[in-house]
């Protein structure tokens, strides 16, 4: 088995530039997960694995197999605890890292049923925020996630990370504002607008049929195309000072009211 110890080694270089630069992940089509529930939920999504390094000391070489029995074509190397702390992201030590390939996420691709929910979230920059909302379309089961405009790479670390691997258990597509209110359309899907513009409280609205919600930034909130052309902006009344909240947490009221609505 080969095994890596020095931080000089050529791959351990450019793995780092893989953690640390979006550019490298993008040219690449790479990028690395860390942690072996998020591996774990990365195979069972369906992306290829193609490196798995580990520590001998802190993961078992046999549980490494397990994993390794689900991705034949991977390969495996040993390496040190200096060459793994560079590598990860966490301050928490699981002693795995995998090198996988990133996938397209096209909204061609999608594969939705007769009458979808969607979750659709316009230039959100904080993978924090991101993470935090796939989180909540999983436990939801919702049947995609859209990203309008996007201003973070979908493989930043903190996205693998603030999403416990829900990244890997969503359906993603990506495209620009334009590109995913046609494909709205040409599907006959209403979507509704989180907005405080021209808006109606969002529990008067009827989720049972094709749907997708859309939210924004906290600080500026959708764009025009999303406020006009909505089948219908809504809003989430407030009794307090403040005439907003967290993105994640309004999308996550937002999904179980339509979960609701559909008997979940």
């Amino acid at each position: 088995m080969k095994q890596i110890t020095s931080l000089q080694n050529p791959f351990i270089k450019t793995l780092v530039l893989l953690q640390e630069k979006p550019k490298a992940r993008k040219q690449s089509g790479q990028f690395l997960i860390e942690g072996i529930r998020e591996i774990e939920l990365a195979i069972k999504g369906n992306y290829q694995l193609e490196t798995l390094l580990f520590v001998p000391e802190v993961f078992g070489e046999s549980e490494v197999k397990r994993i390794i029995g689900k991705n034949s074509a991977a390969e495996i190397i040993e390496i040190s605890k200096e060459v793994y702390q560079k590598l990860a992201y966490r301050d928490t030590t699981e002693g795995i890292i995998a090198v996988a390939k990133a996938k397209s996420h096209n909204l061609s691709e999608l594969n939705l049923p007769e009458n979808p929910l969607l979750l659709i979230m316009e230039s959100i920059e904080k993978p924090g925020n991101i993470g935090a909302m796939l989180r909540t379309c999983d436990a939801a089961k919702i049947d995609a996630v859209l990203i309008a405009d996007a201003k973070t790479d979908l493989y930043n670390p903190n996205m693998v990370r603030s999403s416990v691997g829900c990244l890997f258990t969503n359906q993603i597509a990506t495209g620009t504002t334009d590109e995913i209110i046609t494909f709205l359309q040409k599907n006959n899907i209403n979507f509704y607008s989180a907005t405080l513009q021209n808006a109606t409280s969002y529990h008067t609205q009827d989720f049972t049929k094709p749907t997708a919600l859309v939210v924004g930034t906290e600080a500026t909130g959708l764009s025009k195309a999303w406020r006009e052309k909505a089948t219908q902006n809504i809003i989430i009344p407030m009794q307090g000072e403040i005439d907003s909240m967290n993105v994640s947490v309004a999308a996550a009221i937002l999904i179980f009211e339509a979960k609701r609505q559909r008997g979940f």
